[in-house]
This record gives C-alpha cells, structure tokens and sequence, in this order.
C-alpha cells in the first residue's frame, strides 16, 4: 500500500481526498449528530443529484451543480419548515425525490451516451484529481476556521437555544451558516464515499467519538480521527481486494461502531 501511494499519483491523491474529508466529516458531522439533522443531511445529499445532472447537461462542472442544488436545498428546507406547519421529515423527503428526479431528467435528455452515475451515487476516491484536492483542501480550510472562530456561540447553539436567543445571539444567521457548510461538506464527499452513502461518513463517526467523550471539542477531534482511520483502513482494503473504495469505508466504520459498543458494554 505504501509502495503504491508513493509511485502513483492517484492513490497520492486518494489518500489527501480521505484526509480531508475525514475533517471534514469530524467537525460538521458533530454537529449534525448534536443537532439531530441527519434526516435533514440526507434529504440535502440526494437533493444535490439534480445538480450533478443539470451539469452533465448544462455542460459545466456536475460537483458544481450538485454544490448549488445542495446549498438551495438545505436553505429552502430551513425556510419552508419556518413559515409552514408541514413536518420537517415530509420536506426532506420531497426534496429527496425532486433532487433525484430532477437529476435523472437532465440525464436522460443529455446528448450521446448517458455518463457514468455510479462514482456520484457510490463514490470512487481514485478517480479524485488535483483541482478537486485543491478545491477540497480550500473548503475544509473554510469549515475549520469558520467553526474554530465561532466555537463557543457554536456551543451555545448547539446545546442550548433558548439561551442564546436571550443573550441576543443571531439563531438566524448560525442556522443558515451550518446549513451551507453542511451542503458543503456533503458535495466534498461525493467523490469520496458517493451520495447514498455519505450520510453514514457524516454520523458514524461522531456517534462513536460520544462514547468516549461528551466534550465538543473532543468530539470533533476524535471523530475526525476516526474518520482518518477508517478511511486509510477502507482504501486499503479496496486496493488489496479490488472493492469499491466506499463501501469498504463504510462497512469499516459499521464495525468499529458495533466493537466499540460491546466494549464499553462488557
């Protein structure tokens, strides 16, 4: 495995993808756990396929589309929830399906050969090239300092809203920030570990992290470190048995949640 990280370029490139989304997926992860929008997160990944279509068709960059449609989505699912009395879960799930809908549309009615699907639906971090690294490496960098410079209003949001409503913190403005960092993130790992599955990359993670520690901090420090482990051990193991890279990360994580369990339990 080190052998070939070092003599090719795409496994060099693979390894940063996992690195990356790794913290990615600590920090916004956590909150999404905390917050309890993994409903949410998950009706936003899907959402983000009619995106990737309309690129494919529109001839521009799908993960672009997808960023778009995944930043519109998780803005307009804040927004119908608060001036409507439909229930949360009823609005995700039709953006879920109007996303994938929207998405297959624009790819049955683009010209030649309909493209391959399957990395944005499933992920496949080889295929992931230097601009994407660099765009990857750019967002992260924005997610970290956004989160590390507002930590402690973060904290207050997180675990106790009605307070900072009290205090005068803008509740408004911290929800639409996360809510586009959490677009965000979901786009970045596409390639990483594909659309279906990213939601579990966003939760696993963090979920373990809390049965070792309650602090934020820590939390997000852990998972991201999780996340790092899981990722490495997934690439190889898609390398040496010539699986697909996502799922392995995956299943990874599933068992490291399950042993981690049995442990604390016995």
């Amino acid at each position: 495995m080190l052998e070939a990280i070092f003599r090719y370029e795409y496994m060099q490139n693979a390894v940063f993808a996992a690195i990356l989304g790794s913290l990615i997926c600590g920090i916004i992860g956590t909150i999404i756990v905390e917050k309890r929008l993994v409903g949410m997160s998950g009706g936003i990944a899907h959402a983000s396929f009619g995106g990737i279509g309309a690129g494919y068709y529109f001839s521009i960059e799908p993960i672009l589309g997808g960023l778009i449609f995944a930043i519109i989505s998780s803005l307009s699912v804040s927004q119908i929830q608060k001036r409507t009395n439909a229930y949360a879960d009823t609005i995700v799930s039709m953006f879920w399906a109007a996303g994938m809908a929207i998405g297959i549309l624009f790819i049955s009615m683009t010209p030649g050969y309909p493209p391959d699907m399957s990395s944005y639906l499933f992920g496949d971090i080889l295929t992931v090239n230097r601009l994407y690294l660099y765009i990857m490496a750019i967002l992260t960098l924005i997610v970290i300092l956004t989160i590390s410079s507002l930590f402690n209003y973060w904290k207050i949001y997180l675990f106790d809203e009605e307070y900072a409503k009290i205090i005068k913190l803008s509740v408004n403005k911290l929800e639409i920030i996360i809510y586009i960092l959490i677009a965000i993130s979901i786009v970045l790992l596409i390639k990483v570990v594909g659309i279906i599955l990213s939601i579990s990359m966003l939760t696993i993670p963090p979920t373990i992290a809390k049965k070792f520690t309650f602090d934020l901090k820590h939390i997000m420090i852990l998972s991201s470190l999780l996340g790092i482990v899981f990722s490495l051990l997934g690439l190889t193991l898609s390398y040496y048995l010539n699986i697909p890279s996502g799922a392995s990360i995956i299943l990874i994580s599933i068992v490291a949640f399950f042993l981690t369990g049995l442990k604390i339990k016995n």
